[in-house]
């Protein structure tokens, strides 16, 4: 399979190139970031899909959100399927990423690693048991780079709890006064040094809390299950799938 792989000059972007050199059955043909000026990346690297020369059989992006609007237009055109492994949205976006699905193959994800997807899985069963009585709260931590917050992980897994609990509602951070409605599931970010990725989901009831923990050592794993993603999607004739999808 050959892939393009956008925001190429990026940590995440070496991760992808270096996840598909150790593997047998992945070519990275290209990529694009408009940012890139150095001479390390043993591929051809444009600075937007205009310029693409190469056939693919795959976009693979953890860039930014607006790098959408430069591939999905190729994709779309070329009948290319994509991988999008970035965060940080607009309801503009993810209108445009739905109208886009339409059309090709998209596998969106907050989070590709199988272990993420474990805890998204024990979470919502968590949930069942004991969400009617538990009070619910995602702490989030990322390094002091990071863009976005709260992350679209701590977002995935909100979104899977309440896909159990559908009377649940979001309450990011917990700034000024007032008691905490039985009804939220508090989302709280930490930014610091250079931590990967942690993630913990606590069921906090009478006397007792069950937490649940994900913790990334590297960059690598989510590289791994970009590739994955890609083997997926390619696949697929057109629509939305999320990560879940891969594990079912």
């Amino acid at each position: 399979m050959k892939i393009i792989v956008y925001g190429i000059g990026g940590a995440m972007g070496h991760n992808v190139l270096n996840a598909a050199k150790e593997s047998k059955d992945i070519e990275v043909v290209c990529g694009v970031d408009k940012f890139y000026s150095g001479n390390d990346i043993p591929c051809p690297v444009y600075a937007s899909c205009a310029e693409i020369k190469e056939q693919a059989d795959c976009i693979v992006d953890f860039s930014v959100p607006q790098a959408i609007y430069d591939y999905l237009p190729f994709a779309v055109k070329n009948k290319i399927p994509c991988v999008i492994a970035t965060t940080g949205f607009s309801e503009k976006d993810e209108e445009y990423i739905r109208d886009a699905s339409k059309t090709i193959a998209i596998l969106k994800s907050g989070n590709l690693s199988m272990g993420i997807n474990l805890l998204l899985h024990l979470s919502k069963e968590a949930a069942k048991v004991v969400g009617s009585y538990a009070d619910i709260e995602i702490v989030e931590q990322h390094h002091n780079k990071k863009k976005d917050a709260p992350s679209g992980t701590a977002l995935l897994l909100a979104d899977g709890i309440r896909s159990v609990l559908p009377d649940k509602v979001n309450k990011l951070g917990r700034a000024g006064m007032g008691r905490r409605a039985e009804n939220e599931i508090g989302i709280h970010a930490v930014r610091g040094g250079t931590i990967v990725g942690k993630h913990t989901v606590m069921f906090i009831m009478n006397g007792e809390v069950v937490s649940l923990t994900h913790e990334a050592e590297s960059k690598a794993m989510l590289a791994q299950g970009g590739l994955t993603a890609a083997r997926f999607i390619v696949k697929k004739e057109n629509g939305l799938f999320a990560s879940s999808d891969m594990f079912e």
